[in-house]
């Protein structure tokens, strides 16, 4: 398990540092990335998830969020021991790499004046906020990410994590997620990704911050859990060959 839990750690960091570290190039003003769009943003995160499924596939499955994590152990494929380790895991390499997103566009905070896009690099937020329909804009999304998830294990060996689906499988996955439901919410449909980036906002002395709008942030939580779980259920009733 120390060997799981520091694959989940360094995977889940590097796929923020990339994903949050696009968000910050795209947003924060003087980046020679600035204003380069919703392409650009989805893209990276597609890649981001690449390179950690990458580290971590091997030796923990890549799991990277607690809603794969959750969904895994409702499905019988992960022990319910097991899954404090992981999500303690994700949510300390979340952490970590919204923290070096912080140091590396460190000028830029300064340069930046609207708050509201300093948060928006650590944290996802709604379009138009609606708590019933944000929330289940996280379940779908993360619907869609777990049951593809299982879905391919069926065809090709026990669901063990993202790395079920192959590195470059995964990154397509997330990519269409990204472009065809992302633009409700953001798509956080992950609660370490979200939750550990808005620890790191609410801590970090980010010049002229505001508040880490924490009315918002059990969405990105609950959401990805609820769905992730959903997805398990579903496909074990409707596919009941489906053998772990």
């Amino acid at each position: 398990m120390t060997e799981k839990f520091l694959a989940e750690v360094l995977g889940t960091g590097v796929l923020v540092l990339l994903g949050d570290g696009v968000v910050a190039g795209v947003l924060l003003a003087k980046s020679k990335a600035q204003n380069s769009g919703w392409i650009v943003i989805t893209m990276a995160w597609a890649f981001a998830v690449f390179a950690g499924v990458i580290i971590a596939g091997p030796i923990s499955g890549a799991h990277l969020n607690p809603a794969v994590t959750i969904g895994l152990a409702v499905n019988g494929a992960l022990p319910w021991a097991e899954v404090p380790v992981y999500i303690l895991a994700q949510m300390i390499g979340a952490f970590i790499g919204a923290v070096l997103v912080f140091l590396h566009y460190y000028p830029h905070w300064k340069e930046t004046e609207n708050a509201d896009l300093k948060l928006a690099v650590f944290s996802t937020g709604p379009a138009i906020r609606s708590t019933p329909w944000n929330f289940l804009s996280e379940v779908i999304g993360t619907f869609v990410l777990v049951f593809v998830i299982f879905a391919f294990a069926n065809n090709t060996g026990p669901a063990e994590g993202l790395a079920s689906l192959g590195a470059l499988p995964v990154a397509f996955l997330v990519l269409v997620i990204g472009l065809a439901l992302g633009g409700t919410t953001g798509y956080a449909i992950n609660p370490a990704r979200d939750l550990g980036p808005r620890i790191a906002h609410f801590l970090l002395p980010i010049p002229g911050k505001r508040d880490s709008d924490w009315s918002y942030a059990w969405i990105p939580v609950l959401g990805p859990i609820v769905g992730g779980a959903l997805a398990a259920v579903v496909y074990s009733l409707t596919f009941t060959n489906f053998m772990l």
